[in-house]
């Protein structure tokens, strides 16, 4: 939780107090708002705060502001994005006000800027303007991917993460999923996956399930190298990324692809150990992953069978959940039953 303290203010003839922000963090949700850094001087943080509060008659401001945004100065534009940044991150209600009054092409205007710390403010703000579902096509439809994806290649750590979270609400629209895909995003999503911090993996992971709803963005994403930061997040219990990559692969494995670099990057281990020691949800996904693996391929049925994978399979059949169970029983079923399927793989 982020908290914001400070005292009272008069402006525009109304009184303002205190002002908090939270953050929300729970499986494939983490995108809810962004966490940059706030206003850098005194002066700027009691008008941040009053910007923050302000939510009625607001329409000169936000006219101005997007006047700003277009200015010759580059402090004039950082501060009017910061400020709409605010607007949009405090009051969900503020979203498609600043959308309607012209902000969001200036703003991807500035997503482009040489200055790093203005495309982070762009970034940041088109990412709270998103989070309204109806400034989304809009966002997408005003040329917003491509400068993006840009970020996503050249921008500060926080631009990186929050270009992830922006292409992931866009990505909730099903005819931009495509778009994004053919615009670059997934081999740089798999980069942050591999050697983002936290939360840019979490992130990216978020963003790429989402995106490989679309199957030409799953063969994308298996091109791009997904399977070996999967595999390694998997099996690192501590990385507090099991769930998620595992949900990730399990969007993955319904293409062949998929399922070959799986075992190519040592998948079959890692999930086995899943079924021994993980939680429930993590024992169910990864026999499912499992079931999809196996299926019509005696090579790889072997390869789990080797890797011990029956005792726990038999254990999880008996104290899993009904959809666990019913699962362990068709791949315990492939065990058994072998002449319908061939050796390719």
């Amino acid at each position: 939780m982020e908290t914001e303290n400070g005292a009272n203010y008069t402006y525009m003839g109304r009184s303002f107090g205190n002002t908090s922000a939270n953050d929300d963090s729970s499986p494939f949700s983490d995108c809810n708002s962004d966490r940059s850094g706030e206003f850098q001087t005194a002066a700027s943080e009691s008008r941040r705060l009053l910007i923050a509060c302000a939510s009625e008659n607001s329409d000169d401001l936000l006219r101005q502001l997007v006047l700003d945004l277009e200015s010759c100065s580059i402090d004039e534009q950082k501060q009017a994005a910061m400020e709409i940044r605010l607007l949009a991150k405090n009051k969900p209600e503020n979203r498609f006000k600043i959308a309607k009054a012209g902000a969001i092409k200036p703003l991807i205007t500035l997503i482009s800027s040489p200055d790093s710390q203005l495309q982070e403010y762009g970034v940041t703000a088109i990412l709270n303007l998103s989070l309204c579902d109806e400034n989304k096509e809009v966002i997408a439809t005003s040329g917003a991917i491509t400068p993006l994806v840009r970020a996503l290649r050249t921008g500060t750590s926080t631009a990186k993460e929050n270009a992830a979270c922006a292409l992931l609400r866009l990505s909730q629209v099903e005819e931009n999923k495509v778009a994004i895909g053919r615009s670059g995003a997934i081999p740089l999503l798999v980069n942050l996956l591999e050697s983002g911090g936290i939360r840019g993996k979490k992130d990216a992971a978020t963003a790429l399930y989402s995106l490989c709803s679309a199957k030409e963005n799953k063969k994308r994403a298996v091109h791009a190298g997904i399977m070996r930061p999967l595999v390694e997040l998997m099996a690192d219990f501590g990385s507090n990324m099991v769930d998620k990559s595992a949900f990730v692969l399990s969007m993955l494995v319904t293409i062949q692809e998929a399922r070959t670099a799986l075992v190519e990057e040592g998948g079959i281990p890692v999930l086995v150990e899943i079924i021994e020691v993980g939680s429930q949800r993590q024992k169910e996904i990864a026999v499912g992953i499992l079931l999809q693996i196996c299926e019509d391929n005696l090579l790889h049925r072997a390869m789990v069978a080797r890797e011990g994978a029956i005792p726990p399979l038999v254990a999880l059949s008996q104290s899993g959940t009904n959809r666990a169970k019913g699962k362990v029983s068709e791949v315990l079923n492939f065990r058994l039953s072998k002449g319908r399927c061939s050796n390719a793989h």
